[in-house]
């Protein structure tokens, strides 16, 4: 049973590393909405902060006491990130990223602090080559198609996953279960007493 356990912890562990970063693609001189939302909706805005950073830590938009801030933007963001404040309410702090070039490929992570609750949210962005730009559409239909890309990576990675450890159980199972069947003859051996026939004389081996 403590392989069991043990097959379990490490399928949890990879569960929870694996399905919180959302793919999210883009094009070059185009637009991209990159979720981020909170499952709480009974927490104040004026006690949420809600910090948006890039993979080298760099302040993208933050969202501080409820309303929109600035200050410490990183100048390559300056008028091409925008939020939706109309959705605040409903615990939905995603960005629009706008003017997409390579450099924007990369990790971006979305963090939602109270005091009494955090959250973090880890956006991958990938920018197409091609300068194509699809149309536009709400936070909330741009935001459905990256959630189930991340649940068809998730399924994809749990199924086998799932297989396998079933499959390591019943060997286990059964190895434990009947060991006197594994090995050679002569294994096999210490397994069986004999006893003397009658009849015969001789001794005969029974299994014990």
């Amino acid at each position: 049973m403590i392989i069991g356990y043990c097959f379990i912890c490490a399928f949890l562990v990879l569960i929870n590393k694996v399905c919180p970063q959302v793919p999210v693609e883009g094009f070059i001189g185009g637009s991209v909405v990159l979720p981020c939302s909170s499952t709480k909706r009974d927490l104040k805005l004026q006690d949420i902060n809600v910090l948006w950073r890039d993979k080298g830590s760099e302040t993208v938009y933050d969202i501080i006491s409820g309303k929109d801030s600035v200050e410490r933007q990183n100048p390559r963001y300056k008028n091409r990130a925008e939020t939706f404040p109309d959705e605040y309410e409903r615990g939905n702090f995603s960005i629009r990223l706008i003017n997409l070039n390579h450099t924007d490929t990369g990790e971006f992570s979305c963090f939602i602090t109270h005091s009494s609750y955090s959250k973090q949210e880890i956006v991958w962005l990938f920018i197409n080559d091609s300068t194509a730009v699809p149309n536009k559409e709400s936070p909330k239909e741009e935001n459905q198609e990256p959630g189930t890309i991340s649940i068809l990576i998730c399924v994809c990675i749990i199924i086998p996953l799932i297989f396998v450890f079933i499959a390591v159980f019943i060997i286990w199972r059964i190895r434990t279960q009947t060991p006197c069947l594994e090995g050679t003859v002569a294994n096999l051996m210490p397994c069986c007493t004999p006893y003397v026939s009658a009849a015969s004389e001789q001794p005969v081996f029974s299994r014990t």
